[in-house]
């Protein structure tokens, strides 16, 4: 398929690489396309604004802080309108960690990715990928077996487009429902990153176990 990604920050690359890998054509839709000429040339790839790639993709991946998500979807403009919209972001504020612990603009009965279904009605998020870092989003390696990857979204068909996206980079899937449940989803980011603002370790990942 074709993918529009919408960043050009580490989970941008990461994403984007992960699918020109696996085979999909990939656009990058950015400001500065300067940030993105190296991984570009690397993976065959192209950029152009947002608009362009999201006119491009039949799904796109808002990878971008949490804190600009829905003014770079005004800009992509009419190309979200009935995407799937892969939404890995976080509503992380621009205060710095207290023992270790992110502050979130958002309060618990309220997710980002609700906002933005609210403001984009027409477009199909599903919330993924923003429970782990960006070195281990695609093809992770763990000696105790493939990591879960949380979903959560209104659209089921949308939902499972991205439980086959996500298992082919490597992950199994859960999916916890509709959009309200980023509420539990989205904090798992602030979980996950403890560890690594306290003893410098950022190579974890969640696993949910069964009988």
């Amino acid at each position: 398929m074709k993918v529009g990604v919408l960043g050009s920050g580490a989970v941008a690359k990461t994403l984007g690489a992960g699918f020109a890998t696996h085979g999909h054509a990939v656009m990058f839709g950015t400001r500065d396309a300067s940030k993105l000429a190296d991984i570009a040339k690397q993976t065959g790839t192209h950029v152009g604004t947002f608009a362009e790639a999201a006119d491009f993709g039949d799904v796109v991946v808002l990878a971008v802080k949490g804190s600009v998500a829905a003014d770079v979807l005004r800009l992509a403009g009419a190309g979200v309108d009935g995407k799937v919209i892969i939404d890995p972001t976080n509503p992380i504020a621009a205060t710095a960690p207290v023992n270790g612990v992110l502050s979130f603009f958002t309060a618990m009965n309220q997710s980002l990715m609700e906002r933005l279904q609210d403001e984009f009605p027409n477009s199909r998020f599903v919330k993924a990928f923003n429970s782990v870092g960006n070195a281990r989003m695609v093809d992770p390696s763990f000696s105790d077996g493939k990591p879960t990857m949380f979903i959560c979204g209104n659209d089921e068909a949308a939902k499972e487009i991205v439980r086959g996206v996500c298992n082919t980079f490597g992950w199994d899937v859960l999916d916890l429902g509709a959009a309200e449940a980023a509420r539990a989803i989205e904090p798992l980011c602030i979980l996950w990153c403890i560890p690594g603002f306290r003893q410098n370790e950022w190579t974890h990942a969640f696993k949910v176990l069964h009988e």
